[in-house]
């Protein structure tokens, strides 16, 4: 695998150490890309609120039929605390709100009951789009090396399913310095920024420990401590793990190549009943959300439709999900033995 050159790119930001990239390579007018990257509250809205509204009928469902509704219920609540990390993500981006208010403070409410300080993981997600598959990325260890046999990948989610690697994840989302695999050097998300977002991020990272505190001491109190671990809590540190891993591999595993978006990323299309559960939120538009990260989520499918009609995604990696699950669970290559 290369690691050594960036993928030529143009810049989206205020400031150095705080812009997120465009990547060349769309080729979309830019009007259309200005009509694309328009924000429409309303539909940030009824997003949030449709995910939180599906995580409370769930509480209330386990409740009101415990213990046999509580399979189900933990099925609905984490494929929801997965679309509540994809709304956190897109106000990483300033793309959930149009007006920033609104987009920091509800990014920040998505992110702090699944443990995720909102403003520290913008740090560790520009990295990735700045500098994907470099070795500046701080997501390799996540996503690189692979196929590397299924024995392999079923190991690594039985491990998360486990809850085993829960703390790892959560360093990760914290802005700990991850090592890269291809080089054994230390990447330092907290250090690539501006000063003015260190701050943030450090007070956010403060809050949302506050948050989680206040949230255990809530239902101890009320003596829902109970369901709380088993609803919320237990669903966190398993089966969300799970769900990170498999949707970092199918975005970015095995890929065509490293050379240009389109080769690194992964768009996967799949049946709505799945994505529901492992792309929220039109996230399985990937190739679409690193050539254009402002566009909200709302818009991606519109930009692959455009994308496809201009021949922007011809030779791309674009695969229905089931064929993108068989390269990743593929053996590994054996090495070439030099004559």
């Amino acid at each position: 695998m290369n690691l050594a050159a960036p993928i030529p790119s143009g810049t989206l930001g205020a400031s150095a150490g705080e812009e997120f990239h465009v990547q060349r390579g769309g080729g979309l007018p830019p009007a259309l890309l200005q009509e694309l990257n328009r924000q429409h509250d309303g539909k940030a809205a009824f997003s949030v609120l449709v995910t939180v509204g599906a995580i409370a009928a769930a509480v209330a469902a386990a409740i009101l039929w415990w213990p046999w509704a509580i399979a189900p219920a933990i099925l609905v609540i984490v494929s929801r605390q997965h679309a509540l990390a994809i709304l956190a993500h897109d106000a990483t981006h300033y793309r959930l709100f149009a007006r920033r208010w609104a987009n920091e403070l509800v990014g920040r409410l998505c992110g702090y009951p699944i443990g995720v300080s909102m403003c520290t993981y913008r740090l560790v997600h520009r990295l990735h789009h700045n500098h994907l598959y470099t070795k500046q990325d701080p997501d390799i260890p996540l996503m690189a090396g692979y196929p590397r046999g299924r024995r392999y990948l079923a190991k690594k989610l039985l491990t998360d399913l486990a809850g085993l690697t829960a703390h790892k994840n959560y360093a990760y989302f914290f802005g700990a310095p991850a090592v890269n695999t291809e080089t054994n050097a230390a990447i330092r998300p907290l250090g690539d920024t501006s000063p003015r977002l260190r701050n943030q991020a450090l007070t956010d990272r403060w809050i949302m420990v506050a948050v989680q505190i206040t949230l255990l001491a809530a239902a101890i109190a009320s003596g829902w401590w109970l369901e709380y671990l088993v609803l919320w809590v237990a669903p966190l540190v398993t089966l969300f793990q799970v769900l990170l891993r498999v949707r970092a591999v199918l975005e970015h595993g095995a890929p065509a190549g490293y050379g240009t978006v389109q080769e690194a990323s992964r768009t996967n299309l799949c049946p709505a009943w799945l994505a529901w559960m492992l792309f929220p939120h039109s996230v399985n538009y990937h190739i679409e959300h690193h050539l254009y990260p402002a566009i909200p989520h709302y818009n991606l499918k519109r930009a692959h439709a455009l994308l496809v009609e201009n021949g922007a995604l011809a030779g791309a990696e674009v695969r229905p999900v089931f064929e993108t699950f068989g390269r990743v669970f593929a053996e590994r290559p054996a090495k070439a033995v030099a004559a």
